[in-house]
């Protein structure tokens, strides 16, 4: 499947000074067959250590970090001579070993220019809990989430439907009916399978049959790792509280009103106890989070309410399968409530995948706008629908108290611009830049 983390890995090939690069992204997003693909096609050679599969790799790093003296116990490990100009180290599973996390320094500042990938399932939990001294400053920290829509798009085979849909969001110019209702339907599967390419590869290997088993098996089998890591890596972290927090999510985004509720958790449930189990699951990249802003003025993060959030699932896919969604509530249930909650999940997913921080506003009990975009262009309002029903008193009220230049709508209505408000369909996320 072709990611678009490709490119960042090509510009860091072609820098000359490129410092190590380590892949960060929850379990199953694809990290280890996007690097080994990018190594194969862009190197003469490719050295790899799994620490997972070969605990013994360990000991490679115990008495030295000197990336020479690295290197020659590689060889010797291979029985191969490494041509270090024409070869790429790829670390996986690095969080296992942290003094392979701690050589990164070394490997970036040896005269040698030694290419290094690094990548691993709970780095981002790892690097917040780094016991020895980690490398700041000296290593490239990426992220890979599951595949957007666009991605998804390339997938499907739908690279020209992918540059049209950029084209008329551009243009604000909609679609004929016949092709917007096709991109609809596009929509709705990624929204049932989300983004993790072992879930899609299921789909396409079963020609594209969103009935078949194997497909809630997957999921299944993904929610059972991260269950497994929870209880694995959760270190000096009650795991039940961790697990417990994961658990409430679609009950929380079930609700009318999707504001992250302790009570949903536990019935005694506070902020005391269950802040270190969100962080954990922040980190983790399993679930992201949407603070509440007081006002919309730059830098939005001084208007930042930190007791009251949202909290998304990474993946809408594993969201409807925690709520037990079947395909036709997705495609035909019309008094399918849930579907609020599960619109924004997606929105905020497709955003995250952008590098883009959420917030959201609220004005008392009253109103509440979706997401408020930092943009280069000013502070803009997003609104988003499940349907094609806009009305929305709460943009109504945003837009009069605070007059922005220009406001965003995502809902099933076609790409459009009327009184200062963009229609973005909901298959058009991805070009908000």
């Amino acid at each position: 499947m072709k990611r678009k983390i490709e490119n960042t890995l090509l510009e860091w090939k072609n820098n000359d000074n490129a410092l190590p690069f380590m892949l960060v992204g929850a379990r199953q997003t694809g990290k280890t067959y996007i690097v080994e693909k990018f190594c194969k096609e862009n190197f003469e050679n490719m050295v790899q250590l799994n620490f997972l599969e070969e605990e013994g790799f360990k000991s490679f790093f115990e008495n030295s970090l000197n990336p020479e003296n690295i290197i020659s116990k590689i060889e010797m490990y291979f029985d191969t001579k490494i041509d270090t100009t024409n070869t790429v180290f790829f670390f996986d599973e690095i969080q296992v070993c942290e003094r392979a996390i701690a050589s990164l320094k070394f490997f970036a500042e040896s005269k040698n220019k030694y290419r290094v990938i690094v990548a691993g399932s709970l780095l981002g939990v790892k690097i917040n809990r780094f016991k020895s001294s980690f490398p700041v400053g000296k290593v490239q920290i990426e992220k890979l989430f599951p595949l957007d829509f666009e991605e998804f798009l390339w997938a499907n085979g739908n690279e020209i439907g992918a540059n049209a849909i950029r084209s008329a969001f551009e243009k604000n110019e909609p679609f004929d009916l016949a092709n917007h209702n096709k991109f609809l339907q596009l929509y709705k599967t990624c929204l049932y399978l989300g983004g993790m390419p072992a879930v899609l590869n299921v789909f396409f290997d079963n020609g594209k049959n969103l009935l078949s088993p194997a497909i809630n098996n997957v999921k299944q089998d993904i929610i059972t790792g991260y269950l497994a890591d929870m209880a694995k890596y959760s270190e000096n972290i009650n795991s039940l509280k961790i697990i417990k927090v994961f658990e409430s999510v679609h009950l929380q985004l079930a609700q009318k009103q999707t504001k992250f509720k302790y009570r949903l958790v536990e019935e005694k449930g506070n902020k005391k106890k269950f802040e270190t189990a969100i962080e954990w699951l922040l980190q983790a990249g399993i679930l992201h989070i949407c603070n509440r802003i007081e006002k919309p003025e730059k830098p939005l993060k001084s208007s930042e309410n930190e007791k009251t959030f949202k909290l998304y699932m990474g993946d809408t896919g594993l969201l409807i399968y925690q709520g037990g969604v079947k395909v036709y509530d997705i495609f035909e249930n019309p008094k399918f409530d849930f579907i609020g909650g599960i619109t924004e999940n997606y929105v905020a997913q497709q955003l995250t995948a952008m590098q883009k921080k959420l917030y959201y506003w609220t004005s008392g009990n009253d109103a509440e706008v979706d997401f408020i975009l930092n943009e280069e262009s000013g502070i803009m309002p997003c609104e988003v629908k499940a349907n094609t029903n806009v009305t929305s008193k709460s943009l109504s009220e945003y837009v009069k108290k605070y007059l922005p230049d220009c406001s965003i709508r995502i809902s099933a209505k076609n790409f459009g611009f009327v009184n200062g408000i963009k229609s973005v369909p909901l298959y058009a996320v991805f070009c908000i830049l």
